[in-house]
């Protein structure tokens, strides 16, 4: 099994090294803002292959790039395209089921490249050396530096790790140039009974995170002071952005980025608190693919500023995120996630298996069964219907030797079929009707 890392190697450069860095990176983006408008005019291109061709020389005499540099340029762009043509093809969709929805405009013009990131390949624009030393393509030759960065990173370099295509990117805040290292780690298969317990975690705006196993530990990470500081950025923000004068441009560049920062943060937190609290064990997480297309109301001329604030908060955290960080860190502590279904996991109740809307008065934080009048924490009923969920993973894994959620079915029957099965779950074994 392997797993991909990402080494943050900090480059310890002078003025000068700088200024030839300044020079490569700025020369890139120029590259890629040029082929960006070249592929819109070649009809919103995403083909790597014919942008190249269109394109490749005049990068290399132009802008003074070296031979993989143009040749990742076209790359770069022809995967932004896709990306957008992937966006627009899911609007056209929602737009087919909902007339109101709205149009996608990413494709409206060419899109810009602002960041002054640079794709390296390895071996070929930067290789390792020596004392802990990178060489890496500038316009100019290259460059030698010294490099820094976290010690559990940098023993796997000196072991030899797997290395991928590198980037190398520029802090406006510090000033200072990093390169991004993909090093791929060599660890053992998983087993179905390698995992000494099962864990749900349940996602949401109240509560970011609960997390409860089989054992009946569980986790609560509340939202609500982390919410309030990203709230009190965003405003910040839109007073300097309506104040518009140059000092206030000023403060907006020193504040970029440190909302997307707070909230990576917090999310890296909460992924290692949770690994921290239940380790070695198999995690199920929702599966929350399009959830705000399903939940995100419409704000509106008419809309109240109730709606319009609810959207903003929802809009603001970020729960792929911290899914994505728990996933990847979960391997390297003996851990493992898998998603399963979030239909209905907070209103199902895990004592009978009851499922209505009405399980949650007034979609508050209290789970009350219509039916066996059990009461519980809304956000703990999900995480346990989740953490039976993945039970039932692991032992269908035990079974078959195939790690699948998923039956051989047609949609409809599979998510009929996947309903009916968990409808029988129960958390407890005694209040199971058939014991």
């Amino acid at each position: 099994m392997k797993v991909t890392l990402t080494a943050k190697l900090k480059l310890n450069h002078t003025r000068e090294q700088k200024a030839a860095l300044d020079a490569v990176t700025l020369a890139y983006r120029d590259a890629l803002n040029y082929t960006s408008q070249k592929a819109f005019e070649m009809g919103k291109s995403s083909n790597a292959a014919k942008i190249q061709k269109e394109v490749y020389t005049t990068l290399r005499e132009r802008f003074g790039l070296g031979a993989q540099m143009a040749c990742s340029v076209p790359r770069y762009v022809g995967a932004a395209y896709k990306t957008l043509w992937a966006r627009a093809k899911q609007a056209k969709a929602a737009r087919e089921r909902n007339p109101k929805a709205r149009r996608y405009k990413g494709l409206d013009n060419a899109p810009k490249f602002v960041s002054r990131t640079l794709s390296y390949q390895y071996g070929r624009d930067y290789s390792f050396k020596k004392d802990q030393q990178v060489s890496i393509s500038t316009l100019n030759g290259r460059l030698v530096l010294r490099y820094e960065g976290y010690a559990k990173h940098l023993e796997y370099i000196a072991q030899g790790a797997d290395i991928g295509a590198g980037k190398l990117w520029y802090s406006k805040a510090r000033k200072q140039y990093f390169l991004l290292v993909p090093l791929s780690i060599e660890l053992p298969d998983p087993e179905p009974t390698a995992h000494k317990q099962v864990v749900g975690v349940d996602v949401g705006m109240r509560y970011f995170a609960v997390a409860s196993s089989t054992s009946n530990k569980t986790l609560f990470k509340s939202g609500k002071a982390p919410l309030r500081t990203a709230e009190r950025y965003a405003n910040a923000r839109k007073s300097l952005q309506q104040k518009g004068t140059r000092s206030a441009v000023r403060r907006l560049v020193a504040l970029s980025g440190r909302e997307r920062r707070f909230i990576a943060d917090a999310n890296h937190s909460i992924a290692a608190e949770i690994l921290s609290r239940f380790p070695n064990a198999f995690i199920g997480v929702e599966e929350l693919t399009g959830v705000r297309d399903r939940t995100e109301k419409r704000s509106r001329k008419g809309s109240s500023e109730k709606t319009r604030k609810a959207n903003r908060r929802r809009a603001r955290w970020s729960y792929a995120e911290l899914l994505g960080f728990l996933a990847y860190k979960a391997p390297l502590r003996g851990s493992m996630v898998v998603k399963v279904d979030a239909y209905y996991t907070s209103q199902t109740c895990p004592r009978c298996g009851h499922c209505s809307r009405n399980n949650r008065p007034k979609k508050g934080l209290l789970f009350v069964c219509e039916n066996c009048g059990y009461s519980l924490h809304a956000d703990l009923v999900g995480s346990r219907n989740v953490c039976l969920r993945a039970l039932v993973v692991r032992q269908d894994w035990a079974a078959t030797g195939c790690l699948s959620c998923t039956p051989d079915v047609s949609d409809v029957e599979a998510k009929a079929e996947r309903l009916q099965r968990y409808s029988e779950l129960r958390w407890s074994p005694d209040a199971s009707p058939r014991l």
